[in-house]
């Protein structure tokens, strides 16, 4: 997957300098005492979910990423993609199973579908 050709889309970036700010401030806490120092680590995954967690989009797949792993969805699996009540992109693949895109919202979907090159059938304001 090249990144010409990808489109990527990830969590707003405040919550890795929030993350960051929150390491920073328990930092004090942590060197108190040395079974403190995992109270590091919250912030710390905190701060790798926001850099990596996200969908990434391209002509042949979807990649769902996490905190940990990732899942490739192919398009031909998805049977259709549609927003949530919370605003959320979700894809029903089909087998029935329904999948929340991470960092995707509803009003991205058109900018999703625009990568594969093909055409969006219907929308939101349709149904």
């Amino acid at each position: 997957m090249s990144r010409a050709d990808t489109v990527r889309f990830r969590h707003n970036q405040a919550i890795l300098v929030a993350a960051i700010v929150a390491f920073i401030g328990a930092l004090p806490l942590a060197s108190a005492r040395w079974w403190l120092l995992w109270v590091l680590l919250v912030p710390l995954a905190v701060a790798v979910w926001a850099w990596r967690a996200g969908t990434d989009a391209d002509a042949r797949e979807l990649r769902l990423r996490a905190l940990v792993g990732q899942r490739r969805v192919p398009w031909d699996r998805i049977a259709e993609l549609a927003g949530d009540a919370r605003g959320r992109a979700v894809a029903r693949l089909d087998d029935g199973e329904v999948v929340v895109l991470p960092a995707v919202r509803a009003t991205d979907l058109p900018q999703l579908v625009a990568v594969t090159g093909q055409e969006l059938s219907g929308t939101a304001g349709d149904q």
